[in-house]
C-alpha cells in the first residue's frame, strides 16, 4: 500500500469513527420524549431538566478532548479510541438499564458517555492531520468533523424510530450497543505516521514557498493574546448554534406549529446535513481565503440570521434559517482546529486543541441554558434569538482585532 493510500486509510477510519459518536446531535429527538407526560412513556421533565444533561455532557465532551489529546499526543490515538468506544457504548447502555432520573441521565449520559465522545473526538483529527500535507489542512478537519456531524443524519431518524416503538430506555441500550460495537473495531485502524514520514505534496502547491514550521507548547500558546480571541469567539459563535440543535423541535413547535414526528425528525436530520455540509465547505473556503476571513464570513452571517430568526414561523422560513445555522456552525468547528494547527503546529495538537476546544464545552452552558430559561418562563425564544445577534456582532469586532494581530 502507498503512502498515499494509508494516508486515505487513516482518513476514511477518522471519519467514521466520528461518524458513529454523534448521539450527541440527535439529543433534541430524545429530549421530545424526556419531556412528555409520563402517562405518555415520557419522564415528564421540564425543559430545563431536560437541557441538563446535554449541558452537562457538552463541558464534560470539552473536557474530556483534553485528556483524550494529551494522552494521544503521548501514547498514539489507537487505545485512547479505543477506550473512548467503550465508554460512550457502556454509559449509553446504562442510561437505559438505570437512568430514568434527572442525575442519573446526567452522570451516566452527561459525564460516562460524553467522556467517551471525547477520547475519540480528540484522537482522530490530530493523525488525520499528520498524513497530509499542511494545504489541505482545512480540507481534512472539515471531513473529520463532517463525520461527527454527518451521524446526525441517520441518528436522529434510527432514533426517532426507535423511540416510536421500543421506547426510551431500549433506544438508549441499542444505541449503546451498537455504538460500542463500531467504535472500538474503527479504533484499531487509526494510527500516527512512522518516523520521518513526508506528506504527498499535492501538484499545485509544489511550487509554492511553504511556510516555516511551527511548534509551539500549551504553555507558550496560553501567553499569546490571540489564543483568548480565538477561544472567546469560538465560545460565543458555537454556542448560537448548540442553542438551535438542543432545541430545534421546541422550535419547530412553538414558533412554526409542526408537530408531525416525522417532519420533526427530518428537519434535526436536516440540520445534522447541513452541519456536515458547513464543516466540508468550510474547511476548503478557509484553505482558499485563509481562516479569518472565514471567520468573517462565519460572524457575518449567523449576525444577520439570529436577527431575524424569530420571523422564521413556518417550514420554508424555518428552513432557510437552519441552511445558515447548520453551515456557520459547521464551518466554524473545521476552520478552528486548522487554524490551531496554522499558529500552533501538529507536534503538541492534541493537548493545544484540547484547550481550545474547552471554548466549545463553554459554549453548552450559555445560550443554550439562557434559552431553556426563556422558553420556560416565555414560552418562546425571542429573547434568546436577539442575545445571540448581539453577541455575533460583538465577535465581528473581536476577529477584525484578530486580523490585525494575525498579519
Amino acid at each position: 500500500m502507498t503512502e498515499l493510500k494509508k494516508a486515505n486509510f487513516v482518513l476514511a477510519a477518522c471519519v467514521l469513527f466520528n461518524l458513529s459518536i454523534g448521539v450527541l446531535y440527535a439529543w433534541s429527538v430524545l429530549t421530545s420524549h424526556l419531556t412528555a407526560p409520563v402517562a405518555d412513556g415520557g419522564f415528564g421533565w421540564t425543559a430545563s431538566q431536560a437541557g441538563l444533561p446535554y449541558s452537562i455532557a457538552i463541558v464534560t465532551f470539552a473536557l474530556s478532548v483534553v485528556i483524550g489529546g494529551r494522552i494521544q499526543d503521548k501514547i498514539g490515538p489507537r487505545w485512547v479510541l479505543t477506550a473512548g468506544g467503550l465508554l460512550m457504548g457502556l454509559g449509553l447502555v446504562l442510561v437505559g438499564v438505570v437512568g430514568n432520573t434527572v442525575l442519573g441521565v446526567v452522570l451516566l449520559f452527561g459525564v460516562l458517555a460524553s467522556t467517551g465522545m471525547g477520547f475519540g473526538y480528540a484522537c482522530v483529527t490530530a493523525p488525520a492531520l499528520k498524513w497530509f500535507h499542511p494545504s489541505k489542512k482545512g480540507l481534512i478537519s472539515g471531513l473529520i468533523v463532517g463525520g461527527f456531524g454527518l451521524s446526525a443524519v441517520f441518528m436522529a431518524p434510527f432514533a426517532s424510530a426507535l423511540l416510536e416503538n421500543l421506547g426510551i430506555a431500549w433506544t438508549f441500550i441499542i444505541l449503546g450497543i451498537v455504538n460500542l460495537c463500531i467504535t472500538t473495531l474503527i479504533a484499531q485502524f487509526v494510527k500516527n505516521p512512522p518516523d520521518g514520514y513526508t506528506p504527498h505534496v499535492p501538484a499545485q502547491v509544489k511550487t509554492a514557498k511553504s511556510a516555516p514550521a511551527v511548534n509551539h507548547d500549551w504553555a507558550y500558546m496560553l501567553k499569546t493574546g490571540r489564543f483568548y480571541m480565538i477561544f472567546l469567539i469560538f465560545v460565543l459563535t458555537s454556542s448560537v448554534g448548540l442553542m438551535i440543535i438542543g432545541n430545534l423541535t421546541r422550535i419547530a413547535r412553538s414558533q412554526a406549529g409542526i408537530t408531525d414526528a416525522a417532519v420533526l425528525a427530518g428537519l434535526v436530520a436536516f440540520l445534522a446535513l447541513m452541519n456536515t455540509l458547513g464543516r466540508v465547505a468550510g474547511g476548503i473556503m478557509s484553505d482558499k481565503i485563509g481562516r479569518i476571513n472565514a471567520l468573517f464570513v462565519i460572524l457575518g452571517l449567523q449576525t444577520v440570521n439570529m436577527a431575524v430568526f424569530a420571523l422564521f414561523t413556518n417550514l420554508p422560513l424555518l428552513v432557510l434559517g437552519l441552511i445558515i445555522v447548520g453551515f456557520c456552525f459547521g464551518a466554524l468547528l473545521s476552520v478552528m482546529p486548522a487554524l490551531c494547527a496554522d499558529l500552533y503546529g501538529l507536534k503538541h495538537f492534541g493537548i493545544n486543541y484540547g484547550l481550545l476546544f474547552l471554548a466549545w464545552g463553554l459554549s453548552g452552558v450559555i445560550t443554550p441554558v439562557i434559552a431553556s430559561y426563556f422558553y420556560d418562563v416565555r414560552g418562546s425564544f425571542t429573547i434568546a434569538y436577539a442575545i445571540c445577534a448581539v453577541m455575533m456582532a460583538l465577535m465581528i469586532g473581536v476577529n477584525v482585532v484578530l486580523k490585525r494581530m494575525h498579519a
